[in-house]
């Protein structure tokens, strides 16, 4: 028989958790991020997505709509429209990672889920771009479509691998603190530091670093920042 105090201590901490998360990536996308013509290239998908790995898909579904609520009231000059894109992608990405880590809690589930929601996110900024930004840019879809080979799609791509490989970087020692602290159960195999995690490290900073040197060399040469 499960013990009522305890289970409603795992709520409160799971609670406490997913706002701490939440509170972390608001922070995380009014200090850094970066303007790529009218897009913009962030780390909060990343920390939403350690809530997911964390705490499960419905908290990171949760997170991905009150961090683009508080980004729009706040700093957002875009509004609404800015608000669903942020939604729409900051959820495929968590929610797809999370969703295939809840069902396979290991390093290929944690790989494929985040491969998986790179993919997810693309394809849904792709769709959506051209039902959103014609209105939000008052063109055509002609328009915006021409931008899918030498922005938007490479674009999406960058910053969802950029996203992923930060994931990897920090879901080990991110999930080491929580579960010193309780905030998670204790697992002797995930506290392990091995080569594996070492080698996963090293890849995640390669990637991270070649997303940052296409964002800034290819892109930033074709569009102009800040537009």
């Amino acid at each position: 028989m499960v013990n009522t105090n305890e289970l409603q201590k795992a709520r409160l901490l799971r609670l406490v958790g997913v706002a701490l998360f939440t509170a972390l990536a608001y922070v995380v996308m009014l200090l850094i991020h970066f303007p790529v013509s009218f897009l913009t290239l962030d780390l909060k998908d990343a920390i939403i997505a350690l809530c997911g790995l964390c705490f499960g898909p419905i908290s990171a579904l949760v997170s991905s709509v009150i961090v683009a609520l508080l980004e729009m009231v706040t700093v957002s000059t875009t509004g609404i429209y800015g608000f669903v894109m942020n939604v729409l992608g900051t959820a495929a990405f968590s929610v797809t990672v999370s969703l295939i880590y809840k069902y396979k809690k290991n390093f290929l589930g944690a790989v494929i889920g985040l491969l998986s929601g790179v993919f997810a996110v693309t394809a849904v900024m792709m769709i959506f771009n051209l039902i959103v930004t014609p209105r939000y840019m008052h063109v055509e879809v002609a328009q915006v479509a021409n931008m899918i080979p030498t922005l938007l799609l490479p674009f999406n791509l960058v910053k969802a691998t950029f996203n992923a490989a930060v994931v990897l970087l920090l879901y080990k020692p991110i999930s080491t603190v929580l579960q010193k602290t309780g905030f998670l159960p204790k697992s002797k195999a995930a506290l392990k530091l091995d080569r594996r995690t070492i080698l996963v490290s090293v890849a995640a900073v390669v990637l991270i670093a070649v997303s940052l040197v296409i964002v800034f060399r290819v892109l930033h040469g074709s569009f102009r920042f800040g537009v």
